[in-house]
């Protein structure tokens, strides 16, 4: 299962929250909105692992990197599930989805858009306005808890200021969040939100067989294959 979200990252060490504050106590400063770098990202909810990225900036439509970050996400390990908020919902999404990606469950919120219809038109979301899955779309807090640890652990401000210099920088961002992961999962056998999951693997880590489970050292192998694709961009 993958969920997709977006984010966004400072250009600067000074909170936006602050720099408003701080113009409000101030007449002669005023707040300008600026062009922040932006980041969606296809989240593993099992481990939190990052499995896809597309780069942009902000505030701009989140809709148009749903594809390539699922993409990188779909190539890389089989997916059954994936969530994602009403900021990606289009027809197409669910298309993609389903036809080129092969996942047979897509859960993406629906979007009024304003139009006043109590249904929609097309066939994908209108299914899910017939029996939308809230049990499983409340899984999407996965995308938050990601975007938390990355932030509380590498902090949430960029160093470089070019483009083609941030993009490295985000790149070694992301290797180095799923290196840290995967270096707590080989020494406690893996990392999960799920207690139930983390018992299980806990118990079985106490034989030399479990110590390392399967399939970590393939997802090192793709946080390498990430990290130089966002370097080439």
């Amino acid at each position: 299962m993958a969920t997709v979200d977006a984010t966004g990252l400072e250009v600067r060490h000074v909170s936006t929250h602050y720099r408003i504050r701080r113009a409000q106590g101030d007449a002669r400063r005023t707040h300008h909105s600026r062009r922040w770098p932006k980041v969606t990202v296809a989240a593993h909810t099992h481990s939190h692992l990052i499995l896809g990225v597309a780069l942009g900036e902000g505030p701009t439509n989140d809709a148009p990197d749903f594809a390539p970050a699922l993409r990188q996400a779909a190539a890389l390990l089989p997916l059954d599930t994936v969530l994602a908020d009403a900021a990606y919902d289009t027809e197409a999404h669910h298309r993609l989805c389903h036809e080129d990606f092969g996942i047979p469950h897509v859960v993406i919120a629906l979007n009024p858009r304003g139009s006043g219809r109590r249904w929609p038109r097309t066939p994908c979301r209108r299914a899910l306005r017939r029996a939308f899955p809230k049990t499983l779309y409340r899984q999407r807090w996965h995308a938050e808890s990601v975007f938390s640890r990355h932030k509380r652990r590498l902090g949430s401000a960029l160093r470089e200021h070019t483009p083609p210099s941030r993009a490295r920088e985000i790149a070694l961002r992301f290797l180095t969040h799923n290196l840290m992961i995967l270096c707590w999962g080989l020494a406690k056998g893996f990392n999960r939100a799920s207690t139930t999951e983390y018992d299980r693997v806990r118990q079985t880590a106490r034989r030399p067989a479990g110590i390392i489970p399967a399939g970590l050292c393939r997802l090192l192998s793709y946080s390498v294959v990430l990290c130089r694709f966002l370097a080439n961009r």
